[in-house]
């Protein structure tokens, strides 16, 4: 009933009587992220604001505000004025993620958000050490049977995306590993490459680099069909682990209560510039799939992520567990 009522409630809150048909936009428009500069979520916010700005005819500011795991910037979008020109560039860890783990959010995202539409769905890619007896997904399963307890994976840190695939993971297949929370992908991937952790998802652009220089090898992508970035891996759920699904998303969000016909602009603008070629290409370059969508169909997929890592965050114990 409450993942109903969250769904409801913003779609009913992207109508507001009363708005009149004033010009939009006649102003700079500002894209909260909740990252620092230079990381994925950095990487496609910039790469789509420009094709953004030339459909709305208004320049985009990119505001980089990280801190907290996503929490600082997207309580800063939350209490911005709804009337279009401060959005959020939202991510699966800050909205569908953080609210189960962290009790005490400045913020409510089904109070406080309008969904504008998915931007890109970005699969993760499970790198793993040369040096591990392990080709396949199939091979790892049966390497940590064997040795329960005695293999382990990284992750960016507890609660985290990726440490919450893996506990997936753990959960689906009944193993029994170890987890190593780093602060971040780039010590992360270090310590992978030096053998001092076996496995650890990531982005595809990221582990490919290295696989292709020899310094990991690639066991299996996260998502539920191939990455066009790289096709010749196979899934987690066609090498063992039927339903494993594991991706990170990024979406377009404005305050809740801002006016329907602004938040219908901006989805147009957002599905225009991503079906441009030139977008989709530098976009699948990073590895990110785009994803455009409605409004409503946004709100659905949150509200279906929000419900799948629910199952996970509880069986980690963590849920509600976590201050921001």
């Amino acid at each position: 009933m409450k993942v109903r009522l969250l769904l409801f409630g913003w779609l009913a809150g992207l109508a507001v009587p009363g708005w009149t048909a004033a010009p939009y936009p006649t102003k700079p428009i500002r894209i909260v992220v909740t990252y620092v500069p230079g990381g994925n979520t950095d990487v496609a916010a910039r790469l789509i604001s420009p094709r953004l700005a030339e459909n709305l005819g208004q320049t985009i500011i990119i505001d980089n505000r990280g801190g907290a795991g996503g929490v600082l910037g997207t309580e800063i979008a939350a209490r911005a004025a709804p009337d279009g020109y401060t959005l959020l560039f939202g991510t699966s860890a800050g909205l569908s993620i953080n609210p189960q783990l962290q009790p005490k959010l400045p913020y409510n995202v089904e109070r406080d958000f309008a969904p504008i539409s998915l931007v890109v769905i970005n699969p993760q890619l499970m790198g793993a050490h040369p040096g591990l007896p392990a080709n396949t997904v199939g091979d790892f399963l049966k390497l940590a049977r064997a040795q329960p307890g005695k293999i382990n994976y990284a992750s960016v840190g507890i609660g985290s995306p990726s440490h919450l695939a893996m506990e997936l993971l753990k959960t689906m297949a009944g193993i029994d590993i170890v987890h190593i929370p780093y602060k971040g992908s780039a010590p992360a991937v270090i310590d992978l490459m030096a053998g001092n952790v076996s496995v650890f998802f990531s982005s595809v652009p990221v582990m490919v680099q290295h696989v292709r220089s020899g310094k990991l090898k690639a066991l299996a992508v996260g998502s539920a069909t191939r990455s066009p970035a790289a096709p010749d891996v196979p899934t987690v759920a066609e090498s063992g682990v039927p339903g494993f699904e594991y991706t990170v998303w990024y979406g377009l969000l404005a305050p809740s209560g801002t006016p329907r016909a602004v938040v219908t602009r901006l989805n147009e603008a957002v599905v225009q510039s991503l079906r441009l070629p030139q977008l989709d290409q530098q976009l699948r370059a990073q590895g990110s799939e785009p994803r455009p969508a409605s409004p409503e169909e946004t709100a659905k997929f949150m509200k279906a992520e929000y419900a799948r890592w629910s199952l996970v965050v509880k069986a980690t114990g963590l849920a509600g567990k976590i201050n921001p």
